[in-house]
């Protein structure tokens, strides 16, 4: 089996004027020294969370860093033209020499597709057709591409991504025919944080048959879970605010969403990650919704110590 990797969230959540630079920066350098392996964003297009751009925060990132990977969990490419991501991702790839993750899913029916100009209608083929598009952009030297939403003739992109094809490709999704995509087109899939653990052990079942039953080996095909957790000494107060973050990050109290989470004092919140990597997870993404500095302190001395 694959060693256990534990990653940490990208601070996102700040209101008009608060984002401190320093900080920010101070927050990544701590992160590294720590031993996380990568920091992940997220992307909440027209939301009621005061959340910054997940690329924009990437691209800070990657420059008050040197060697912790970066992504983001995940970008709903649906909503963004394939040339226009391609280019950002090779971009940010180049700028951070190689450090880039790509997380995309198809965002589902509901997203706000008319304020972006698009047709609800086969969101999914606009899904695989513009992944299909972007790795043609990352590796040849001129694309001609015919499709039915984009078509490209003898066009060139340069510089390709510093990773070579291109960087790694995780696909989240919920329901059997979408994990079944992600076993088909991605490198890796990355469960949500909505996600109970139950449901998560389930997912990453019908991951591996479907890798089975198409000849791909296991072990080149990376299983995240996104975990939203909160750390404290009073598992009722880590509850409270945990759940009082999630409101804030959904707009709403979602109970399910909520059960999902994981708080609690450090032996406790061990327990609920280590059920999470029994279930599948070879890459654990923590993320705080709160006191992000504190929390991965306390993650990091408390709890990733006590996972089995």
């Amino acid at each position: 089996m694959p060693a256990m990797r534990f990653a940490i969230a990208i601070p996102q959540l700040y209101g008009d004027g608060e984002f401190d630079p320093d900080a920010f920066c101070a927050y990544f350098a701590r992160a590294e020294e720590l031993g996380f392996e990568s920091a992940w964003a997220q992307e909440a297009l027209l939301a009621p969370v005061h959340q910054l751009a997940p690329v924009e925060s990437m691209a800070f990132a990657a420059a008050c860093t040197s060697r912790i990977r970066l992504g983001c969990s995940v970008l709903v490419s649906t909503l963004h033209t394939p040339v226009h991501l391609a280019r950002s991702v090779s971009t940010l790839d180049q700028l951070s020499r190689g450090r880039i993750e790509v997380g995309v899913g198809t965002g589902g029916k509901a997203r706000p597709f008319a304020a972006f100009g698009l047709d609800p209608e086969h969101y999914v083929t606009r899904f695989t057709e513009g992944l299909a598009l972007m790795k043609l952009l990352w590796t040849e030297p001129r694309v001609t591409f015919d499709g039915q939403f984009w078509q490209l003739e003898d066009a060139p992109m340069e510089p390709k991504p510093f990773q070579k094809p291109f960087p790694p490709i995780w696909i989240g999704g919920n329901g059997p025919t979408a994990l079944r995509r992600a076993a088909r087109i991605g490198t890796g899939f990355f469960g949500g944080g909505s996600a109970p653990t139950a449901t998560f052990a389930e997912q990453v079942r019908i991951v591996r048959q479907a890798l089975s039953e198409s000849g791909q080996p296991e072990r080149e095909f990376g299983i995240a879970k996104r975990v939203y957790i909160a750390v404290g000494a009073d598992p009722e107060r880590a509850r409270d605010q945990l759940n009082a973050g999630l409101e804030r990050l959904y707009g709403r109290r979602v109970a399910a969403i909520e059960a999902a989470g994981i708080a609690g004092r450090p032996d406790e919140c061990a327990r609920a990650v280590g059920d999470v990597a029994a279930a599948g997870a070879e890459l654990i993404l923590f993320t705080p919704l709160s006191d992000l500095a504190d929390q991965a302190e306390l993650l990091a001395a408390e709890v990733i110590p006590q996972i089995e």
